[in-house]
């Protein structure tokens, strides 16, 4: 998969045993294979008002051909053939995702089709539109691998996933899987890798270990605009994008406050943790006894101090620690799905996306 970031191509090898609750999964590699920058500034322009169909159409088979190219990349450099794997789960890239419009809908491009026939394994894709048919958000969609293999008996989990968009999920303690809520909390690096790529014109494409937000100062007046946008307040299902926010949303910004890098990095960096702290005060209605970080943002440094801050009394820490490399996380999340599209069992949590009822999610390219 690719994340909203787009700053590479995510691709986990993994060995899964059973399915639903039996579920057991061995990560026996993962690589973030870089994005070619023509490629990742053709999936930029596609949320510009310049963005034509042609475009679209070619990025898809674009991109199709890159995912395919890094699951071919993690599997011999793991010492395997093409022809041991059984499966492969593609997200995608997400270049709309609406699920306030009118229809509600979301499109993830990364043509499977191609993928399956580059690499001769089946390959199932395009996992949010059946929970979008049913009427839910299409997101988030990990929760089901949290629930599987995260839930604890005797504590209460929140399995925070920082990449571009912040997005949680809770787990009771001896929760089943209907009491698990899982939500978008807003921005995650997003607006801290534009600030970045913009201040270093391109050069930069993160704050590298929050360095920069560590040697600014917060703007009140501005962080004070950011915590009052109206999606923070949004009551769960609820998930969020670049539509909302990313590189419009951040140039608005820009046009209207003057401050040096470093305040600009300092603001939005504790934005995005506030908005992490105060949503799951807000919405997590259950007790937290854990908060096991993973994505991008798990690297920054001065982010998972604020967060360590911010949330007192609770264990803040990398999901490495619970087995799963921070950066494997979501990549090894569509492996799991799609093993569950393949054994016929839903992907999907209704409490999380608001669904109607649950679904097999995923459609399924043979060769």
């Amino acid at each position: 998969m690719s994340g909203t970031s787009a700053d590479g191509i995510d691709a986990a090898l993994v060995e899964v045993e059973g399915c639903g609750p039996g579920t057991r999964v061995r990560l026996l590699a993962f690589e973030t294979v870089p994005m070619d920058d023509e490629l990742r500034r053709g999936v930029f322009s596609l949320f510009g008002p310049a963005a034509s169909l042609e475009e679209l159409c070619q990025l898809n088979f674009a991109l199709g051909e890159a995912f395919a190219c890094a699951a071919l990349q993690v599997i011999r450099s793991a010492g395997f053939e093409p022809g041991a794997v059984d499966l492969i789960g593609s997200h995608g890239q997400t270049v709309r995702h609406l699920p306030k419009g009118a229809p509600a809908s979301t499109l993830q491009i990364g043509e499977p089709a191609v993928i399956a026939q580059r690499t001769g394994i089946a390959t199932i894709a395009d996992f949010r539109t059946a929970d979008m048919a049913l009427g839910g958000q299409g997101a988030p969609l990990v929760p089901l691998m949290d629930f599987l293999l995260f839930g604890h008996g005797l504590r209460g989990r929140v399995m925070l996933n920082i990449g571009g968009i912040a997005n949680a999920t809770m787990l009771p303690a001896g929760g089943e899987a209907g009491q698990v809520r899982a939500f978008d909390l807003g921005p995650g690096n997003a607006l801290i890798d534009g600030a970045a790529s913009h201040f270093s014109g391109g050069r930069q494409r993160c704050d590298q270990d929050g360095q920069g937000a560590a040697a600014g100062r917060v703007d009140q007046a501005l962080l004070a605009e950011l915590m009052g946008h109206e999606f923070l307040a949004l009551p769960p299902p609820k998930s969020t994008g670049r539509e909302e926010f990313g590189a419009a949303f951040l140039a608005g910004l820009l046009a209207r406050y003057q401050l040096s890098p470093a305040d600009w990095l300092a603001t939005l960096t504790v934005f995005t943790v506030r908005a992490i702290a105060e949503g799951l005060e807000r919405f997590a209605h259950t007790a937290v006894d854990e908060v096991w970080v993973s994505g991008g943002g798990a690297h920054n440094l001065h982010l998972m101090a604020l967060l360590r801050a911010a949330l007192p009394g609770i264990k803040v820490d990398k999901l490495d620690n619970l087995g799963i490399s921070v950066d494997a996380k979501e990549a090894v999340a569509f492996a799991v799905l799609a093993n569950e599209t393949l054994m016929g069992r839903p992907g999907n949590l209704p409490a999380a996306t608001g669904a109607q009822r649950a679904a097999v999610l995923g459609k399924i390219i043979l060769v």
